[in-house]
């Protein structure tokens, strides 16, 4: 009896996925048993002078190696850099898991000491009267305001008879 293609084709690849995950395997165990870099020179049989009295014993462990450019050494670096993705990740969609609200309404945005509208207080503001802690300004709206003597025929207008007010009609809050 003849295997179909589509059989034959199949375990072709599962073939080579168990040989791909074998080499692998076998570069990693590669890469912990030979140095990357160069290796130290022989010692060409030159003994170390005994370690004078008063002077401390050399160390048992040897001295850290310098970092080695290599592939294992750069998919170390990527694999740390994956985790720290994936946890920078972890915690923005904690953040946005708080639960969170569109209230619309309208609240002054109160003008700050440098004379420009803080929408933020008023956002925070209009998310508190919807018992929510802040808010975000999602959408502003903005409003002359005049004094009753702009009214007065024949009186020229002043600089100071109206000023410009700005509102948050809607915010996401917190």
């Amino acid at each position: 009896m003849m295997a179909r293609p589509g059989n034959l084709i199949a375990q072709a690849r599962a073939q080579v996925a168990t040989a791909g995950a074998a080499m692998s395997m076998l570069m990693i165990a590669a890469g912990a048993a030979w140095p990357q870099g160069a290796s130290p020179p022989p010692s060409l049989g030159v003994q170390e002078p005994a370690p004078q009295q008063g002077q401390p014993a050399p160390s048992p462990f040897p001295p850290p190696r310098e970092e080695n450019p290599g592939l294992l050494n750069d998919m170390g670096k990527l694999f740390e850099q994956s985790l720290d993705a994936a946890k920078d990740a972890s915690d923005r969609l904690s953040r946005l898991a708080q639960p969170s609200s569109v209230v619309s309404g309208r609240m002054i945005c109160p003008v700050s000491t440098n004379g420009a509208p803080d929408c933020k207080l008023g956002a925070d503001k209009l998310c508190q009267t919807k018992a929510f802690k802040e808010g975000k300004s999602l959408t502003t709206d903005s409003a002359q305001t005049c004094s009753a003597k702009v009214l007065i025929p024949g009186r020229a207008r002043k600089p100071d008879d109206c000023r410009t007010d700005n509102y948050v009609t809607r915010a996401l809050c917190q």
